[in-house]
């Protein structure tokens, strides 16, 4: 018979708790709270989950021949929150994070085992999501839109609305949180909700 590891879960007893942070937010807003809070807890999760790990855990690869790593998903994330509210949405001309036109993974090969490297990714992290929150809240209408008529976004091509990016950024979390539940299981055997 299998056996559970509750135990090594995030929060206490893995149930719903209030030392759980991404618990008690607003459950009867309108679209705009829902989708705000939804992506707050998804970018809770990825902290809660690397929280505690030195630098050599944050850029440990998965595995072979995958160069994913706590570390790349944190700069890959940092460079599509930018992507998607700098750029598209902003209507910004900023330059890529780590990332470029000859270098498209260096959001993943540039994540080395090096504080400072670690730092810096959870610095432009927390500005872009910083950045976002702030458009979000100051937008006058989720039916504002960005152009992406070369669909480097993956929106198909052409306009877009804020709420849709909204929902790509919370499918974008939502994909990821799973490849992180397992680089953190791998690191240390810690699971979580």
């Amino acid at each position: 018979m299998a056996t559970t590891r509750r135990a090594d879960m995030f929060t206490a007893d893995g149930k719903p708790s209030d030392d759980d942070p991404r618990e008690h937010g607003p459950t009867l807003g309108d679209e705009r709270t829902t989708l705000a809070e939804a992506l707050r807890t998804a970018r809770l999760t990825l902290e809660m989950k690397c929280e505690g790990l030195d630098a050599e855990a944050m850029a440990r690869r998965s595995v072979e021949p995958s160069t994913m790593s706590l570390l790349g998903l944190v700069r890959h994330l940092a460079e599509v929150e930018r992507a998607t509210f700098r750029v598209l949405m902003a209507g910004q001309d900023v330059p890529k994070l780590f990332t470029s036109d000859t270098d498209r993974d260096g959001d993943f090969d540039g994540a080395v085992p090096d504080p400072k490297v670690v730092a810096e990714a959870w610095d432009a992290w927390r500005a872009e999501v910083a950045f976002a929150e702030r458009f979000v809240a100051e937008a006058p209408s989720l039916d504002i839109t960005g152009d992406d008529s070369l669909n480097k976004h993956g929106s198909g091509g052409g306009q877009t609305s804020l709420r849709e990016m909204l929902v790509g950024m919370i499918w974008e979390y939502g994909r990821h949180m799973g490849h992180v539940d397992l680089l953190r299981e791998r690191i240390d055997g810690r699971i979580g909700q």
